[in-house]
């Protein structure tokens, strides 16, 4: 690992600090190892930034910066007057990536986009289990096996995806990484190799860059894809250098061993500010940190157990200790920023002897109960383990003992979705579309239990408002809906809502070009190194 890293660190001196090397390599350090390299597989910000923003496209992006959806692999689109049949018109001439293990023979046609979907809705398709315990958490959570009635192939450039129903945010749930588009010509090589498993190893797709190589843990390297349909990128290479811990992040940067990182630890932020060879960018977080209870499990299956255990909790000391001030407490599921938020909630109000007399009244009494902690920072929680050491201390005060457990960031987000797993899990989601149908359904709606739903809470009155609320194309109906919505989890309280944190991003003063994404997304498409 530090051989790799220093050889990263040695191609970044060479390019920026001498100025005599002709290629520009961009060195980011990243907070986290990647799950795998498909990212229709997973559901983490560190794996999207790995794979999807890196070695892929799909058929609609979001303009940089911005939730707006605007075309990408398809270059124009038509709906039926009943909202049912979506046409894809692909754009023409886009090339797969040449790799030293592959060379594609033909550009990208319809064949690979009914393959990159089909291989989530069908289980009969060979690629579905691929890899084992496959379970396409957004595909399956977002209720698509149930929406889509099929996919077809008008012609080699053209799709139609036929509907069940209207769906609202179906455009903007085809912009996000899980529907990225693969190539059918490298997977039926794979297949034809018996190497099908190299796909989550060794991406191919239409991206930006193309990917070179992995060393688990310590550095991942991608070339500029000279053949990008959107224009070959201004730097040559780029470099995630994966380094877990903000403190040495924020060495890293300053000595220039990277030129940009995430999720700075929250009291170095001024010290970044009055550096000159460094500029911060921040902006409102489209996110939300929570504690989810296991709703299947006794006690926290009981409603009055689950308000106790809240109104224990201290969200404004985790909000002063864990960022600065640089966070707002949280009482809905959904940031504040995002349109239909339920203003009028009334949050659980901290109480920790009304709490300890509500468990009381629960029969409730020595309760012991474990509480996960991410092992990484993410936007909406930068310590977990500092959060959970106060939730701890919290919780004593009610009388409730409290283990923190963690695990390696792949194994925690594999252990949690678990329908048997043990007390309350600390995650967090940063929008990936800008709808609200993106949090409320999507973490909480019944699909999307044993998946993204970590309180494995099914609220047949919550499911049918969302369900109902996205299938109706009327914003103003839908807001009505995911209000009520809202109304329905603050009562019935399957999480604690811990925060809603502001988004700051630390770069090096000669990066160009990086747009901070309401979405949370790290992208390097368009970036460059000031000469």
């Amino acid at each position: 690992m530090k051989k790799t890293l220093t050889l990263a660190a040695t191609l970044l001196a060479a390019t920026v600090i001498s100025g005599a090397a002709s290629a520009k390599t961009f060195v980011y350090c990243s907070e986290g190892s990647p799950e795998g390299f498909d990212p229709s597989l997973y559901t983490a910000g560190t794996t999207f930034d790995a794979a999807a923003h890196t070695v892929y496209n799909r058929l609609l992006e979001f303009k940089p910066g911005t939730t707006e959806t605007v075309p990408g692999l398809a270059e124009s689109w038509e709906i039926s007057d009943d909202g049912l049949e979506y046409t894809f018109k692909l754009r023409s001439g886009v090339k797969f990536q040449t790799t030293d293990f592959f060379t594609p023979s033909r550009d990208l046609n319809a064949d690979d986009v009914i393959f990159s979907f089909e291989r989530q809705l069908k289980s009969d398709n060979p690629w579905h289990q691929y890899v084992a315990g496959a379970a396409w958490e957004y595909f399956n959570g977002m209720g698509f096996p149930e929406l889509i009635e099929s996919i077809e192939k008008v012609d080699d450039m053209t799709v139609r995806f036929k509907l069940k129903q209207q769906e609202a945010p179906f455009l903007a749930n085809l912009a996000m990484p899980f529907a990225s588009i693969m190539s059918k010509e490298y997977t039926d090589k794979l297949a034809a190799d018996g190497k099908m498993n190299m796909l989550n190893q060794q991406p191919l797709g239409t991206g930006p860059f193309e990917f070179v190589a992995y060393q688990t843990d310590a550095v991942i390297r991608y070339r500029a894809h000279d053949d990008y349909w959107g224009g070959k990128q201004k730097i040559d290479d780029l470099v995630f250098a994966i380094t877990p811990d903000a403190s040495v992040r924020y060495q890293k940067l300053k000595a220039g061993e990277c030129h940009l990182m995430p999720f700075p630890n929250a009291a170095d932020v001024e010290d970044m500010k009055k550096d000159q060879n460094l500029k911060v960018v921040e902006q409102e977080g489209l996110n939300v940190a929570y504690l989810a209870y296991n709703t299947t499990q006794a006690p926290f299956d009981k409603v009055e157990v689950r308000k106790a255990l809240n109104m224990a909790i201290n969200k404004q000391a985790i909000v002063d200790a864990v960022f600065q001030g640089a966070a707002t407490p949280a009482k809905n599921p959904i940031p504040p920023t995002m349109w239909s938020y339920n203003d009028a909630v009334q949050d659980d109000a901290y109480d920790p002897e009304a709490a300890k007399k509500m468990l009381e009244e629960a029969g409730v009494k020595d309760l012991s109960m474990k509480v996960w902690a991410m092992p990484v920072a993410r936007p909406y929680m930068l310590n977990a383990r500092r959060a959970a050491e106060l939730i701890q201390a919290d919780f004593a005060k009610i009388g409730v003992n409290v283990e923190i457990v963690t695990y390696e960031w792949a194994e925690y987000l594999d252990r949690s979705k678990a329908k048997d797993r043990d007390g309350a899990v600390m995650l967090g989601w940063t929008g990936d579309n800008g709808d609200p149908d993106n949090f409320l359904h999507t973490l909480l709606g019944c699909d999307a239990v044993g998946g993204n739903n970590r309180a494995q809470w099914c609220n047949e009155e919550f499911n049918d408002l969302v369900v109902k609320a996205k299938t109706t194309t009327d914003q103003a109906e839908r807001t009505k809906l995911y209000e009520e919505a809202q109304v329905v989890f603050k009562r019935e309280a399957p999480w604690a809502t811990i925060d809603h944190s502001l988004s700051v991003v630390p770069m090096r003063k000669e990066v160009e070009g990086f747009h901070q994404s309401p979405l949370g997304d790290f992208a390097f498409e368009g970036v460059d190194l000031a000469e």
